[in-house]
């Protein structure tokens, strides 16, 4: 029989069904599927709405004490945890989510604090934290900053151009992972439980998980920029005592006065990768002795340059994360592809170039168009298209002459003044360059969740052409336009590769490509997306990211639960505004006509009035500000979009 699904499968894969995405005169009872669901004990099988491969539970229609919960299943407790509480009211554990709500002025007023850094300084330096809109929004960069004059190697910078830099070896080489995790007080509840109700599928199901991970001990690795503020608020809403390990001035600090975590630990950021690495596995340690947190249940981070760090401290420290080869081989844009081929994946023709000798060839192997990219870089740094061997030559100088006339300087890249301050970037990072293959077509995103080795939840969004040469983001939209038979494909192959590189449970972003010849990957992101990717999974299809994060860190299974087969929020559609020419902003005023507009979910500006902005004819243009828009449907919402971004010119003069 067919579902409206792409994948449907009985747990313990004891069905398979493949749907074809297009609508069939034949009906079906699903006697045979609830037989087997019955004689598995995993309650009645159910359709699926193109979202989820898997069913486990339905509790609405479970055998189990008449379809409900069973009381003592929903009363269970941690029977260890730390003594601190957040002095804040925390969420029902079958509440769902709450969105989040921006005010215009707020957003313009945050600019202006000064733990938040001087923005007019923001076009000279790479922030550390990718999601941060960098490389000209020097919010982030507060987060681990180090002294002025500092020259010591920075351990974000060099997890930014030379992953996983001087990280331990990962201690299972096979990339098979942890053979006996640590019995945390999460699994000795765990225990206690029938799967088949932890894997449950509806509300009730996620409201079980929930409690059970009230009250865990679990550690955040780097806090990244202000604006993820939200990740540590929702997991205090959860109940969760978080204890976030950041440079000393880092803005989170002041989250323990708030309530909203547990704990700060300061460690110095500006050190190399390996004594940042040693100093954090000795302060988690160290919490099984502090009566306020007791040990931690799991480690996470919401940062891309800190996923190899969590991955060892969680192998380290046998809880439950991400394999480390497998996080290498995401970050290593050329593993990535290598792994993919192996496993017979799509994967565009590429090359590494290491010298201006080895270019000649890489255009024979490659061909035009194609793209340079360095092997290790991040936020468009060095990403260019070339379109024939001249273009190739220049560009390769370009980008080679770039790199080598920057330095690292209390923790971020900037160009050298010639005043001997700072280290030289080419000693901290990569400088080999990747030839890859133009992918032409649309862009996308997948947001991934896996659980148990498959995936539970994915969901694609739809981005507008990117700015060439430079590849600058500008619109997205969610639920996809796409026909579903295109959406499978993209899910499949975002899957598939997941998969392939030796993942197993997360949440993770990937981006691809829907080309002339098919779906082709782009890359994968080891975490939840940065930027509007929570709010937009949140507002469309009612999905927690970060509450997906946090079960899958210590080692609760995820079953995200969407009640129809149509987004319950409608649409949501989002850009970024980019700057049009160089210059300095004026005002912010550009943006008030939006304040209070409706289907207007905010207007959020990243620049203060007088910030050094660069247009596309100068380079890597400027973003200036975003703005999210939610309407009934995908179509009407990029329409809104669009009618609302034409309106606006940012004042640059």
């Amino acid at each position: 029989f067919q579902t409206q699904g792409l994948f449907a499968y009985l747990d313990r894969s004891a069905v398979k069904m493949a749907s074809t995405g297009t609508a069939s005169s034949t009906t079906c009872c699903s006697s045979c599927t609830s037989g087997l669901a019955a004689a598995l004990g995993l309650g009645k099988f159910g359709q699926g709405n193109g979202l989820f491969p898997q069913r486990g539970v339905n509790m609405g229609a479970d055998p189990m004490n008449g379809g409900k919960m069973p009381q003592d299943f929903m009363e269970i407790k941690r029977d260890r945890a730390g003594s601190w509480t957040s002095p804040l009211p925390r969420a029902q554990f079958d509440a769902e989510p709450v969105p989040i709500e921006l005010d215009f002025e707020l957003c313009e007023q945050a600019l202006q604090e000064p733990n938040r850094g001087s923005l007019k300084t923001a076009t000279t330096s790479i922030v550390v934290d990718p999601d941060a809109k960098a490389p000209r929004f020097p919010a982030a960069a507060e987060a681990c900053s180090a002294s002025p004059g500092d020259q010591r190697p920075h351990f974000l910078t060099e997890q930014l151009f030379a992953s996983p830099g001087n990280l331990p070896k990962p201690l299972y080489a096979n990339g098979s992972g942890i053979s006996h995790l640590k019995q945390t007080a999460t699994f000795d509840m765990l225990k206690k439980l029938p799967k088949s109700v932890v894997e449950a599928s509806g509300s009730e199901g996620q409201a079980l998980r929930r409690r059970l991970l009230n009250e865990a001990t679990i550690v955040f690795f780097t806090a990244g920029y202000p604006g993820k503020r939200f990740v540590f608020e929702r997991a205090r809403e959860l109940g969760v005592k978080s204890v976030i390990i950041e440079h000393p001035d880092s803005w989170a600090k002041s989250l323990v006065d708030e309530g909203i975590i547990a704990k700060f630990i300061p460690i110095d950021m500006s050190q190399d990768t390996a004594a940042v690495f040693a100093q954090s596995l000795e302060a988690i340690k160290a919490l099984a002795d502090d009566p306020a947190t007791r040990e931690a249940d799991g480690i996470a981070t919401f940062c891309e340059l800190s996923v190899p760090v969590v991955a060892r401290l969680a192998e380290h420290l046998q809880l439950p994360g991400h394999s480390p080869i497998a996080v290498d081989k995401a970050r290593d844009k050329h593993w990535t592809r290598a792994e993919m081929k192996k496993a017979g994946l799509p994967s565009p023709k590429n090359m590494l170039i290491h010298s201006t000798a080895e270019l000649e060839n890489a255009a024979k192997e490659v061909g035009f168009p194609s793209v340079l990219k360095p092997i290790s870089g991040a936020a468009s740094l060095g990403v260019k298209k070339v379109e024939n061997m001249e273009d190739l030559t220049s560009a390769y100088k370009e980008i080679i002459d770039e790199l080598q006339t920057l330095v690292v300087s209390s923790g971020a890249l900037v160009k050298n003044d010639g005043k001997g301050n700072g280290v030289d970037a080419n000693k901290v990072m990569d400088c080999t360059i990747l030839m890859e293959q133009y992918l032409d077509g649309g862009e996308v995103d997948i947001d991934v969740v896996m659980s148990g080795g498959e995936w539970r939840y994915a969901a694609v969004t739809d981005n507008g052409p990117t700015l060439e040469p430079y590849f600058n983001e500008t619109w997205a939209v969610c639920p996809s336009l796409l026909p579903s038979s295109q959406q499978k494909q993209l899910k499949d192959l975002a899957t598939d590769t997941v998969k392939c590189l030796g993942f197993k449970d997360g949440v993770f972003h990937v981006e691809a490509k829907l080309t002339s010849h098919g779906p082709q990957l782009i890359e994968v992101n080891a975490r939840m997306g940065g930027g509007q990717v929570h709010e937009t999974n949140l507002r469309v299809w009612g999905i927690d990211l970060v509450e997906e994060t946090l079960f899958a860190c210590v080692g609760i299974p995820s079953r995200p639960f969407i009640p129809s087969r149509n987004p319950p929020g409608g649409a949501v559609a989002y850009c970024d505004i980019n700057a049009t020419r160089s210059g300095i902003l004026k005002d912010l005023d550009f943006l008030k006509p939006l304040k209070g507009k409706e289907g207007v979910v905010w207007a959020k500006p990243y620049l203060s009035p007088g910030s050094e902005v660069v247009g596309p004819q100068d380079g890597l243009p400027t973003w200036v500000a975003e703005i999210v828009v939610q309407r009934p449907t995908a179509q009407a919402a990029l329409d809104y979009l669009f009618e609302l971004q034409n309106s606006l010119d940012p004042p640059i003069v």
